[in-house]
């Protein structure tokens, strides 16, 4: 008996050639890296977007730590709340997907390169 409805579509090559790049897309500053190496994907493009915003809003973070006492709060709940953004950006990227990423998402579509 076999199953004729897939969960999963195969990956499209340009999600398979890009899946590397766009899982460091969302590595602090090798947001970068997907940006100026794969210019013509798409996927790499897309989660590389994200990437620099989520490490834009990071710079900012470190920038307010800079504030005695609240600071340190601020960007100890940055921290975390960036960190597991982009665990879960990386997990959709293996999962093959274009996962817009509440906020972040509005501010990465109007990034031109």
């Amino acid at each position: 008996m076999e199953n004729t409805s897939k969960q999963q579509t195969e990956p499209s090559a340009e999600i398979q050639e890009g899946k590397f790049f766009a899982i460091s897309g969302y590595l602090f500053v090798l947001c970068f890296v997907p940006l100026l190496l794969k210019k013509d994907n798409k996927f790499a493009q897309f989660h590389g977007r994200q990437g620099l915003v989520l490490f834009i809003f990071e710079l900012a973070a470190a920038i307010v730590k800079s504030v005695p006492v609240i600071g340190d709060v601020i960007f100890s709940f940055a921290y975390v709340i960036f960190g597991i953004a982009s665990l879960i950006g990386i997990v959709r990227v293996l999962m093959n997907e274009y996962w817009e990423m509440p906020l972040v998402h509005n501010i990465a579509r109007k990034i031109t390169l």
